[in-house]
């Protein structure tokens, strides 16, 4: 099956279970809902980054060869990325406004997310800066490199050292993911589809890059 067809099959599958078919949590009430959206966005912008380093991995391995097209694949997966954090970072306030009182306290785990969004803007400030530079696709690479080995300092480290005031991970020391099977099986759910939601985007951003790389180079034939 197609990634779209999963897509338009799982989408409106996870909104029936995280609205209407999964329970409440105990303790935070509907609010628990927001979930669902929360940790599946965070996911994909965790992996936008490592996306965008794999590709930019293959362009300094294979330097000169479809070099152009491997830079619009790691700019696009950053594209994607810098949304889904932004995404992440709304979501992530709205849960702490329904629970703590306050859209921002300067948790560890919001904060990390602020960085995370950070790095993102810092790369499209770099390929916008080195426009007219012939090594903006080696250069853009590297820092997309560093930024994904970087990346899970932020995000599952750092906010583990912390005390914070963010629930417990899904999976903690025990090994164990303590939630109702029905709450289980929608964050699974909800999580595959996004996924397969960000790689149906990923897709057609990339097809539309073939396409302009393709007039650009019939123009410049020309």
């Amino acid at each position: 099956m197609k990634i779209h067809k999963l897509v338009y099959i799982l989408m409106p599958l996870a909104l029936y279970l995280a609205f209407i078919w999964a329970p409440p949590a105990a303790i935070l009430g509907e609010a628990s809902r927001i979930l669902y959206f929360h940790v599946p966005v965070a996911f994909v912008s965790v992996i936008a980054f490592v996306t965008a380093g794999i590709e930019s991995i293959i362009i300094i391995i294979q330097k000169n060869k479809n070099s152009l097209l491997r830079e619009e694949k790691a700019y696009n997966a950053t594209l994607i990325g810098l949304i889904f954090s932004v995404l992440t970072l709304v979501t992530g306030a709205i849960w702490a406004n329904l629970n703590w009182g306050t859209y921002w306290n300067w948790d560890p785990r919001q904060t990390s997310i602020v960085i995370l969004l950070l790095i993102y803007i810092a790369y499209f400030s770099l390929y916008s800066a080195l426009s007219d530079n012939e090594n903006r696709g080696k250069i853009s690479s590297v820092y997309l490199i560093l930024a994904m080995i970087i990346m899970p300092v932020f995000v599952f480290i750092i906010p583990r050292v912390y005390d914070s005031l963010h629930p417990d991970t899904l999976i903690n020391a025990d090994k164990k993911m303590y939630l109702d099977p029905a709450m289980k099986i929608t964050l699974f759910v909800s999580t595959a589809a996004f996924t397969l939601l960000y790689f149906y985007i990923y897709n057609i951003m990339n097809r539309i890059s073939v396409i302009k790389i393709k007039i650009q180079e019939k123009h410049h034939a020309l």
